[in-house]
């Protein structure tokens, strides 16, 4: 049984960082409500305002996008740097290596997508809905959040309003207001600029 929540930006849980330097909005985790040690899968966003190095996840794969902000560049292990804004692709790679954050001109917003190695992997798209779209998801937990703007999400007979910030969850199983048998197409109508994510097993 596939299964679908709402989650509203307003309820989101705000944490520290692992090292103490900033403040997390995650928007949603697993195993609900684990701890940075022991997540199988995490989707969060973070206010950089200073330069310095990211927190270490032992076993954990990310992708980060820039969602806000000028950009800023990251050294990872020890390569050259990159330089993300918001027009950047998501950039994958492995956040148990040392990886050191030097903003580009103020502080920025990134959305960050992080899975543990040994049991699940990720991909993160983003899209940006003009009129109306049409997605299927392909993977038992599926996740669009919605950045910028507004939308209304249709699928199976169930119909819900996105907000800036919310997120509409697929997954399989969980927790959830909303039982279907299956999502099939979820159009999607509005104007907003959305991340899809698609979390797999390995």
């Amino acid at each position: 049984m596939t299964r679908a929540t709402v989650l509203r930006a307003s309820n989101y849980r705000r944490m520290p960082w692992k090292n103490g330097g900033g403040e997390t909005v995650e928007v949603a985790v697993s195993p609900e409500g684990a701890a940075l040690s022991d997540f199988d899968w995490r989707v969060s966003m973070a206010t950089v305002a200073t330069d310095g190095p990211f927190s270490i996840f032992p076993g954990i794969d990310r992708t980060l996008s820039i969602i806000d902000g000028n950009g800023m560049q990251l050294a990872i292990d020890g390569d050259d740097p990159l330089l993300l804004t918001q027009d950047s692709a998501p950039l994958a790679f492995a956040a148990d290596v040392a990886v050191t954050a030097t903003l580009a001109e103020g502080p920025i917003t990134d959305l960050n997508v992080m899975t543990r190695r040994d049991g699940l992997r990720h991909r993160v798209e983003r899209v940006d809905i003009d009129s109306r779209a049409t997605f299927q998801p392909a993977a038992p937990t599926w996740l669009l959040l919605c950045h910028r703007g507004a939308l209304t999400v249709e699928w199976s007979g169930q119909s819900v309003d996105l907000g800036q910030g919310d997120t509409l969850l697929f997954e399989q199983p969980g927790d959830v207001y909303l039982l279907l048998e299956q999502p099939g197409d979820v159009e999607v109508s509005g104007r907003a600029r959305c991340f899809l994510i698609l979390i797999d097993p390995v």
